[in-house]
């Protein structure tokens, strides 16, 4: 009899003092050997401010169903919009119970973008993927 694997990512985004960041960095490492684990590691710096760039916010909820935060991901980062923050929730529905999924992101958009375009393009993925989405400018 075959066993099938299942794989699966999780992003995390870690900030801290360096030390306290090697240590977990280790620590890491030292699970990953022992539970047949892999975690890639990557240090980033903190990113000059980009004046070319619409800060927006992206408000989805859906279903919860498979691949929801792939997709959203996907779709900006194939038109180079970066994604500065994203923030992830699930929870029964009020009246049904039903298993909802809730993605808040925030993306700094290109100035070189049409925006009607993008917004067009969003709507349609929104649509196939049956979600309920909003893409809105940041106001101060």
């Amino acid at each position: 009899m075959a066993t099938l694997g299942a794989e699966f990512a999780v992003l995390m985004l870690v900030s801290g003092h360096w030390h306290t960041l090697n240590r977990l960095e280790t620590s890491l490492n030292k699970l990953g050997e022992s539970s047949n684990l892999s975690f890639s590691i990557r240090k980033t710096e903190e990113h000059a401010p980009r004046d070319d760039r619409m800060p927006y916010a992206v408000d989805v909820v859906a279903l919860d169903q498979q691949g929801i935060v792939y997709n959203l991901a996907d779709f900006f980062a194939s038109r180079d919009i970066e994604i500065a923050d994203v923030a992830t929730r699930r929870y029964a529905a009020a009246h049904t119970g039903a298993p909802m999924f809730a993605v808040q992101m925030a993306v700094n958009i290109p100035s070189r973008i049409n925006l009607a375009h993008l917004r067009e393009e969003f709507l349609e993925l929104s649509d196939r993927l049956n979600l309920d989405a909003i893409l809105e400018p940041v106001k101060n």
